[in-house]
């Protein structure tokens, strides 16, 4: 019985040795199975920590409707004709922009805005910034060029005074594909920014105009443009920025693969409270000058012709707000913009244009305006008459009402 005893003991014993050897190695050597899904499971669990903690998506954007009614009065050759139109949508009364935005952690953010206007749908942005360091933002994709004030600040319905742009003042390319490193920094009692980018750059068209590369470069040079500006006044009231870009415009192994563009800007800003008004004047002044080129008659293709391609833009603008009033009143905003555009003498597309635009908005808050705004706008044309044979004036009058809201 003893013997018996002994030996079930022993079995038990060797039994248990057993399974403890063989879970301390399954312990120590997993199998490849095993180790996979421990993986899994570590990242689903690190995924569900950023995604609370660190990630951020938001959805914004803006939208821009309203009506335009407009009369346009034409000379060409002697001939005087008159048109008129009434319209809801157009390019200065209508966009819907969703912005896309996802943060990741405090580093990264991603921004895409798709726009539908003017009876297509396009991309105002889509670019990826990395905030490396207080005063130091990395961006790549396609973004707006960093030239001049207008375009990137102040264009957006919600924040624009005018129901309409200043003319002149849209680059061929004022959004493009490439790098930008931006920022702003003290600089004693006063502020300086910098915004400065490489990108794809624009392309010569046969008569001398200038428009966007596009994804792909129509050369193998690089464009490159920036502005710095600089806040002297302790209150930050008056900026004061300076821009240049420069790049190859002529196609690889054409005619005028060494044609090249600069552009230069200059732009200021100044807010001061006049009680019971808050005075705001804006203003830019753009110069454009492309290397000189002999480009083929579209009329006749055994002649050429040339001109000096060199043209400059601008506006000057004030607005009162009797913002320091305790009544409804300090919600309206009066504004006048005098602008001009003077493209080149003896081309295809040469005029003179004068913008003469003044406006009344309604701030309901800070980021939602109904606006009405008058413009009228004079053009005469200096093109080449050997290409266009018949010169002319016009004199555009419309009427702008427009409701503008920033979501």
């Amino acid at each position: 019985m003893k013997s018996t005893f002994k030996i079930l003991t022993m079995g038990l014993t060797t039994l248990m040795v057993t399974f403890l050897v063989e879970t301390g190695f399954a312990q120590q050597a997993p199998t490849a199975q095993d180790t996979l899904m421990d993986r899994i499971t570590a990242l689903e669990q690190q995924a569900f920590i950023q995604k609370r903690g660190e990630d951020h998506f938001m959805l914004a954007g803006l939208t821009t409707f309203g009506l335009v009614t407009n009369k346009t009065v034409n000379t060409l050759g002697g001939v005087r004709t008159t048109t008129r139109t009434s319209s809801f949508g157009n390019a200065d009364t209508y966009e819907f922009s969703p912005m896309l935005l996802w943060r990741h952690g405090d580093k990264f953010l991603m921004e895409f805005e798709p726009a539908f206007s003017n009876d297509g749908l396009g991309v105002n942005w889509a670019d990826v910034s990395y905030f490396a360091a207080p005063g130091l933002i990395i961006r790549g994709g396609y973004m707006v060029i960093p030239f001049g004030l207008y375009n990137k600040r102040l264009a957006a319905g919600w924040i624009d005074k005018l129901a309409t742009d200043p003319i002149g003042l849209d680059i061929p390319a004022s959004a493009d594909y490439g790098f930008e490193v931006m920022g702003g920094l003290p600089l004693g009692d006063m502020k300086w920014s910098y915004d400065v980018g490489v990108f794809n750059g624009m392309q010569l068209l046969p008569d001398g105009e200038l428009q966007g590369a596009g994804i792909t470069d129509n050369n193998i040079n690089k464009t490159f443009s920036g502005r710095i500006a600089i806040l002297p006044l302790s209150n930050s009231a008056l900026e004061l920025g300076v821009s240049a870009l420069s790049g190859k415009v002529g196609d690889e192994g054409s005619a005028y693969t060494a044609s090249r563009a600069n552009m230069y800007a200059f732009d200021l800003n100044f807010i001061q409270p006049v009680k019971p008004f808050s005075v705001n004047i804006k203003g830019q002044y753009n110069i454009m000058n492309v290397d000189r080129a002999n480009y083929v008659n579209p009329n006749d293709n055994t002649q050429s012709y040339s001109y000096n391609n060199h043209s400059t833009s601008g506006f000057g603008q004030i607005s009162l707000r009797p913002a320091f009033l305790n009544n409804t009143l300090k919600n309206f905003e009066l504004t006048y913009r005098y602008a001009s555009s003077i493209t080149p003498v003896m081309s295809a597309w040469g005029q003179n244009q004068t913008q003469s635009t003044m406006g009344l908005a309604y701030w309901i808050n800070w980021r939602t305006v109904l606006k009405v705004s008058r413009e009228i706008v004079n053009t005469n044309s200096t093109v080449n008459p050997a290409i266009t044979p018949y010169t002319g004036i016009s004199n555009s009058n419309s009427w702008y009402l427009q409701f503008s809201i920033q979501l």
